[in-house]
Formats: structure tokens, C-alpha cells, sequence
């Protein structure tokens, strides 16, 4: 027990260093250009606004024709309708990007859509939708791009979730999208290597957004079935509850995540962005969990003191 306190303390004091705040480039003029998928409101509007507002020029992907009318609105921002559940739409979306002439340095793979219910109740074809635009959205989109951004030795970014780390009751098909990314950019990362791009995952916390009230507007009224299910409680307070998360901090830390990982001369792979240490801890708590559950009871376990030199290399020796 002594050794598993001992990598959370030296795990959480990396999450200190780990979490500063990131100061956004001084626009220089430069009018490298960005492309944001699902821009239309949270944390892709705002990634939108910040962008535009230090002199890069973004095309912002929306659904909806007010949404896309209002993205063009901000200076420096060019609206795409752009779906990333529909090729067309993606591959119009290229030519767009491509007789433009800009080129494109960036990709912020952002658009995605949230779920809830107990995984032995949910429908296949709502699982199959969620990993649709969470997972095949990013896979599709990176895809199609990438010769672009390859051109430009750009970036490729995906919002991410501190829900790749952590997951629990009911919102476990949620989680299982976010795993896959982290699995994805993992291996995208040293596939892109060899073009001098970069590649980086952001991971926020609990910041508002519309994604809880998007979700429970597609759940509607109960159903006789979910009535009668072992899980009726849950159903229950998922209706009566309050899908508001206009309480929570607006993203600027997360804007402030991507501009570093567009931008910096080191980028990151990983950028955990929370709002608060409670949200740190449950991350970092869950991710020692599993190293103490893969290092337990097999043959070949580490003893505390390697597991803890392998997190101060991790950590650059400590000198952090």
C-alpha cells in the first residue's frame, strides 16, 4: 500500500507540472490555417474564437445552417458545413480547404456527441452512432487531411477526455470512444513521425458545454421497458436531472491547451485539462489503479522502488 501512495504523490506532483497554465502565442501576423471540427458551440466555438482572435485563419465545421451563418460572423473564420458521420460532406470539405490555396497546418479534430445507460440496455445502433462520430468522425477526418498537413508539417489534435483514463456506471460506452482514442493517437503519433507532424490529445474535465443537454434531448420520455428495468432508479433521475452544466468554468484552459499544442516548438502528446483537483484525482487515481492492478500478482512484478524509478524517468528524473 505504502508503494502505491508513494506513485500517486510523485504521479500527482507530475500532473502539477504537467497541468500549468499554457500562454498562447503572440499572433505574428502568420496566417496559418486551421480547420475545427463541430465549431458551433463549448469548447469548439471557443477553440474557434481564440484562434481567429490571434490572427489564424479557421474554417470552422458546423451541421446547422444558423450555426454556420454565425461562425461566419467572426473575422478570420470561413464556415464548413461538414458532418463527420457523412463523406460527402468531408470530401467537399477538402476541396473547400484545397482550392482555397491556404494550405492547412492544423487539424482540431473536436466534434463529438455523449451518452448514458447501463451497457447491457443500450441499443446497438445508439453504441454503433456514438463510436460513429466519435471514433470513425476523427478516423474519417485525420484521413482525408493529413496529405494536407503533411505538406505543411502541421499539427493533428483531438479532443480527447479525461473519460479515456476514467470510466464507471453508465457511462461506460461513452468511455469505451475515448479509450479508443488514446489507442489512435498513440499509434498515430509515431506513424506521423516520419512527416515531421505532430500529434497531440487533449483531455478536459467537467467545463461547459452542450454536450449533457444534447445527450439527454435525445433520450426523450421513458419507455415501458426502461420503466420495468432493473435499472428504472437510474433512468429515473436521469430524466428528472439537470442536464445544465452552465455552472461548470468556460474552456479557456483548454483553448489555452491547443493553442500550445498548434503552436509550441514542443508539443505534447498528452494534455490533461481540469478544471479542479478533485477531477485531477479521480484521473490520475484511476490511471494507478490499473498500474497497480497490472503489476499485481503476476510473475514478472516490478518492486516499489522500480515502479518508482520508471516514474521518475517518466519525469525527467524528478528534476521537474
Amino acid at each position: 500500500m505504502q508503494s502505491i501512495v508513494r506513485i500517486i504523490s510523485l504521479t500527482l506532483l507530475l500532473l502539477a507540472v504537467s497541468n500549468i497554465s499554457f500562454a498562447a502565442p503572440e499572433s505574428n501576423g502568420a496566417r496559418k490555417a486551421i480547420l475545427v471540427t463541430g465549431a458551433s458551440t463549448g469548447i469548439g466555438r471557443k477553440i474557434t474564437e481564440v484562434l481567429a482572435a490571434n490572427g489564424y485563419f479557421v474554417y470552422a465545421g458546423a451541421r446547422k445552417q444558423k450555426d454556420l451563418d454565425a461562425l461566419n460572423e467572426i473575422e478570420n473564420v470561413q464556415s464548413i458545413r461538414l458532418d463527420v458521420t457523412i463523406q460527402q460532406d468531408i470530401d467537399s470539405a477538402v476541396v473547400t480547404v484545397q482550392d482555397a490555396g491556404r494550405g492547412l497546418y492544423g487539424l482540431v479534430n473536436n466534434a463529438g456527441v455523449g451518452m448514458g445507460g447501463p451497457l447491457i440496455e443500450l441499443d446497438e445502433k445508439n453504441v454503433r452512432w456514438l463510436f460513429d462520430v466519435n471514433v470513425f468522425g476523427v478516423y474519417r477526418i485525420t484521413q482525408a487531411f493529413a496529405p494536407l498537413i503533411i505538406e505543411e508539417q502541421g499539427r493533428i489534435l483531438t479532443i480527447g477526455s479525461i473519460a479515456g483514463t476514467v470510466s464507471g456506471a453508465f457511462f461506460g460506452a461513452y468511455s469505451m470512444t475515448k479509450h479508443a482514442i488514446e489507442a489512435y493517437i498513440e499509434a498515430l503519433a509515431e506513424e506521423m513521425e516520419q512527416f515531421d507532424v505532430q500529434v497531440s490529445v487533449i483531455e478536459p474535465g467537467n467545463y461547459r458545454s452542450e454536450i449533457s443537454r444534447s445527450a439527454r434531448n435525445r433520450g426523450g420520455e421513458l419507455t415501458d421497458t426502461q420503466l420495468a428495468s432493473p435499472y428504472a432508479e437510474y433512468y429515473q433521475r436521469r430524466l428528472e436531472g439537470s442536464a445544465d452544466r452552465s455552472q461548470h468554468k468556460d474552456p479557456d484552459e483548454v483553448a489555452e491547451a491547443i493553442m500550445h499544442a498548434l503552436f509550441d516548438e514542443r508539443p505534447r502528446l498528452r494534455y490533461m485539462v481540469v478544471p479542479n483537483r478533485k477531477e485531477a484525482r479521480w484521473t490520475v487515481g484511476a490511471a494507478i489503479r490499473k498500474v497497480a492492478q497490472l503489476n499485481g500478482g503476476q510473475e514478472h512484478a516490478f518492486s516499489r522502488d522500480e515502479l518508482i524509478e520508471m516514474l521518475d524517468n517518466e519525469m525527467g528524473g524528478g528534476e521537474e
